[in-house]
């Protein structure tokens, strides 16, 4: 079989019958070898018997969730290739040649892009089509190098050989954001074609609800990129407290009329202390990914844990609290032939400052040390346990 055309479905009897009508005329006209499946979500409307009488095979998906509809279609899917619609007769299944021609020519994913085939009047809200799509197509494109310019179509095909190496794993709307990202970041073939949208043909309103599913694929896709959401604000933010700690480390900065004194040299110290947290972050958040299988291992996750260790990190660690340590046993000298009484406060918080500063990051690196050695471990991926005894034993932890 060369083509399976699948749709998920939540009560759609309204439109569900003329959706596979059109799916399974085209196919009779191409003569493709093909079939129709519905990933069904647990509708009450009757869309079941609607799917069958009219020729396509229903597939019952336990997981609420849009990605999980269209993940247990395309699980049940028989075609070498897999073309995903929604079931609102918002898209065309009669006219899927273009989607047909490119996954034949070799493309491992085919995304339609509606603003360059045409957006019918009604079809889609002015705040999704001019503000939402837009914003987050060129945010998965900044992020992810994706060459989709309509990030989140619908209409969309795949080889059933490149689902299986996406791996993908959310259930919910972030599902369409998670398959170009993965289809991206393993170097799949991706290309598009130009689609048309249309209103809908239901009578109650669709289950999208624009700024919710919008900020949903915006998290997705910061969670999805620590470097931008933690790495490169982080390193920023750490660069530019460094800096001005250096400069103001041994006397007061002026900058023409404005002199920066002990106050902002607190602020700089922060700034490096909540940059490099973020900078630790992202790695953690990255392993964190990797290991869940969210995200593609690399070079640098490799390289991570084959240069840095918990020996190496503790040593680090050790070190930079041994150089607070130290400069705080100079402070308490100064302060010793003081007669323990007043002192300048220029000069003794530019001692403190950098030695309190040295300790936080010392005690940081060392506690980020022993949560990766703890993320590096080998473990088994699943337990020996029959699932009544899983069962027991996590009743037993509680």
């Amino acid at each position: 079989m060369e083509l399976t055309i699948i749709m998920p479905c939540l009560n759609e009897a309204e439109t569900l019958a003329v959706c596979i009508r059109k799916a399974r005329g085209y196919l009779q006209r191409t003569g493709i070898e093909g079939e129709v499946v519905i990933g069904d979500n647990g509708s009450t409307d009757g869309s079941q018997d609607i799917a069958v009488g009219c020729g396509a095979r229903m597939v019952e998906v336990p997981f609420k969730g849009y990605g999980a509809a269209l993940y247990g279609a395309t699980l049940a899917a028989r075609g070498k290739y897999i073309i995903m619609g929604d079931s609102d007769d918002s898209y065309d299944f009669s006219n899927l040649d273009p989607f047909v021609a490119k996954l034949r020519e070799g493309y491992d994913l085919v995304m339609g892009n509606r603003f360059a085939g045409g957006i019918k009047l009604g079809a889609m809200p002015w705040k999704n089509r001019y503000i939402g799509n837009p914003i987050l197509s060129t945010i998965g494109k900044m992020l992810f190098r994706c060459p989709a310019g309509d990030f989140h179509c619908g209409l969309r095909g795949y080889s059933k050989e490149a689902f299986t190496r996406m791996d993908l794993r959310t259930t919910g709307m972030e599902f369409a954001s998670e398959m170009v990202i993965k289809a991206t970041l393993n170097r799949m073939k991706i290309t598009e074609v130009p689609t048309t949208l249309s209103p809908d043909g239901r009578s109650r309103p669709p289950h999208l609800r624009p700024y919710r599913d919008g900020w949903r694929h915006l998290r997705f896709m910061l969670l999805f990129s620590p470097n931008w959401l933690f790495l490169y604000p982080g390193l920023g933010v750490m660069s530019l407290g460094l800096v001005g700690s250096v400069l103001m480390m041994m006397s007061p900065l002026r900058i023409r009329q404005v002199q920066l004194g002990i106050d902002s040299l607190i602020y700089f110290a922060f700034m490096i202390i909540t940059g490099f947290q973020s900078v630790l972050f992202a790695a953690l958040s990255r392993i964190y990914a990797i290991q869940e299988q969210l995200y593609p291992a690399g070079r640098a996750y490799r390289s991570l844990f084959r240069h840095f260790n918990l020996e190496r990190g503790l040593v680090a660690g050790a070190l930079l609290c041994l150089g607070g340590l130290a400069s705080t046993w100079y402070a308490l000298l100064v302060w010793h032939k003081a007669g323990f009484g007043a002192l300048n406060i220029e000069h003794i918080a530019r001692i403190a400052i950098p030695s309190g500063l040295m300790i936080a990051l010392g005690n940081e690196t060392i506690l980020f040390s022993f949560f990766l050695s703890t993320l590096g471990l080998n473990i088994r991926r699943h337990s020996t346990l029959s699932p009544l005894e899983s069962s027991r034993a996590d009743v037993d932890a509680i």
